[in-house]
């Protein structure tokens, strides 16, 4: 009887934790048994690997029974990245491989029937799960998924195509494993995206705009139909200071977790989700069994643009409620849960009524033909509780023909994201975070108001009856308007022009 182990990692979510591939041959009836909570595609290994060391030159040990144990037994275990851990298993436990070499890699991979490597999803988790287990091992994986796996620093990433590459640079005599190492992914640069310029007018919703991106906060803008409210989120991003490093793997670790992959997007670029309106809630928010990652996930460290806001379904948009407060969700299921960050910038957008020209200028020719009943309950559609958690809430007012022509054009977008960039920079140095992501506990050390401030935004909230929640991120914008205005502490007219933009709905 001979008995062998090789380290692979499952995918659980987001996290990956450590799997144990047993191999063991022994005599009796000739049989190939995998056991360990594996899935269809696991327990199709067994043909896979069958074939892939044949075509590979291996003598496969046809007259042995042969056991594969996948420990721990109670971890649900998917996909074929476990073809390649099986199949050096076999030829480690069948003498044609020294078993103690295996024991400084982990291994990962799915095998074609010629023998050749096929990338595996959630590569990139499987490294930060490695870097977190502290990195002990070298972590061989197939080519394109170890490009993406090599983006994690203090890690070693080894890259093979094939079965035979692995097997042969096992039995090259050292301890380490000879493969070439991965070479991460090219930063490419972001082409060039819509420019703040082109806007012509709207300075309100502009200033709105720049807030945003200074603080992180969340903004819904309303308006008739052909105001500019997509063209004013499209030009967000651009206003954006680039991701951190952790902020650029988390996201593309989210995005290697879905069926795209993660070379969808060059690595280090903040995701943009923007869902049709027909998004169910699971889309929006995660599911499946597997839990797979929704788009608020998608969008974690970007921005997540719902246009026609009230057109979603109810049930996706009450979802949103607890990932705008908390950063993170959590999928359960019978069987399974998994818990996925979810710190995305909601930008929203809608008209004022189901007909779109409530409040529109006479100039325009249009008229509302909606009813009281009708535009309270369009307006309804966006529960009182999700606006409590929108930050910033601007109209967006329809400007003439004569107007448009008339208008230069306004700042650029690189104008505006220096000073964002420097917005920023001085609430990272204050706080450590952006000011949306404040906690309640640090508000009053970080957003000092002065006297006249501090009376003027209690008499506001006890004559609006505001929420205590609303009051902490109406504070949480001046903050934002005064790094703007590079002051130190909270003056009247911060709070007077975060409260202006406060509330346009009823709520």
């Amino acid at each position: 009887m001979s008995l062998a182990m090789v380290f692979s990692r499952a995918l659980d979510g987001l996290e990956a934790p450590e799997v144990r591939v047993e191999v063991q041959l022994a005599n009796g009836l000739p049989s190939f048994t995998l056991v360990g909570l594996a899935d269809t595609e696991v327990k199709e290994s067994r043909e896979r690997v069958r074939a892939a060391l044949q075509q590979s030159g291996f003598a496969f040990p046809h007259n042995k029974r042969i056991t594969v144990n996948l420990a721990p037994a109670d971890l649900p275990k998917e996909s074929g990245r476990f073809d390649l851990p099986i199949a050096l298993g076999i030829l480690a436990a069948a003498g044609q491989l020294d078993a103690a070499r295996l024991a400084v890699c982990e291994f990962a991979g799915e095998l074609s029937l010629a023998g050749e490597l096929r990338p595996v999803r959630g590569a990139l988790a499987l490294a930060l799960a490695a870097r977190r287990a502290g990195a002990a091992r070298s972590l061989v994986l197939p080519s394109v998924s170890a490009r993406a796996a090599a983006q994690v620093p203090d890690l070693d990433v080894r890259a093979a195509d094939t079965l035979a590459e692995v097997v042969a640079a096992l039995l090259a005599g050292d301890a380490a494993v000879p493969l070439p190492l991965a070479l991460p992914l090219p930063r490419v640069q972001a082409p060039p995206g819509p420019d703040l310029r082109e806007v012509k007018g709207q300075a309100a919703a502009k200033r709105a705009l720049e807030i945003a991106a200074a603080g992180g906060h969340s903004l819904l803008l309303v308006g008739p139909p052909g105001t500019g409210k997509s063209m004013l989120a499209q030009r967000l991003p651009g206003l954006l200071p680039p991701p951190d490093g952790d902020e650029a793997l988390a996201s593309a670790a989210l995005l290697g977790l879905t069926a795209a992959g993660a070379d969808t997007r060059p690595y280090g670029q903040r995701p943009v989700r923007g869902p049709h309106h027909t998004a169910s809630a699971v889309a929006l928010v995660g599911g499946g069994s597997p839990p797979r990652p929704g788009e608020i996930s998608l969008a974690h460290g970007g921005v997540l643009f719902l246009d026609e806001t009230p057109e979603f379904p109810r049930a996706a948009l009450e979802a949103l409620r607890e990932p705008l407060e908390t950063g993170r969700i959590t999928i359960s299921r019978a069987a399974r849960q998994a818990t996925f960050p979810a710190r995305f910038q909601l930008v929203a957008a809608m008209n004022p009524c189901p007909c779109g020209w409530l409040g529109a200028p006479a100039r325009t020719g249009k008229a509302c033909r909606c009813t009281p009943e009708a535009v309270a309950r369009y307006q309804g559609r966006l529960s009182g509780p999700l606006l409590d958690r929108i930050d910033l809430q601007v109209e967006v007012l329809a400007a003439s023909a004569a107007e448009l022509l008339a208008l230069p054009d306004g700042e650029a977008s690189a104008v505006v994201a220096e000073r964002v960039a420097l917005a920023r920079e001085r609430a990272l140095q204050r706080q450590g975070v952006p000011n949306a992501m404040l906690e309640a506990g640090r508000i009053d050390g970080c957003c000092h108001l002065d006297a006249p401030a501090a009376h003027f935004a209690r008499s506001a909230a006890e004559r609006l009856g505001w929420s205590g929640r609303r009051l902490h991120r109406c504070l949480k914008v001046a903050r934002t308007i005064a790094d703007l205005a590079g002051s130190e502490h909270l003056a009247t007219v911060h709070v007077a022009e975060a409260l202006q933009l406060q509330r346009v709905l009823a709520g």
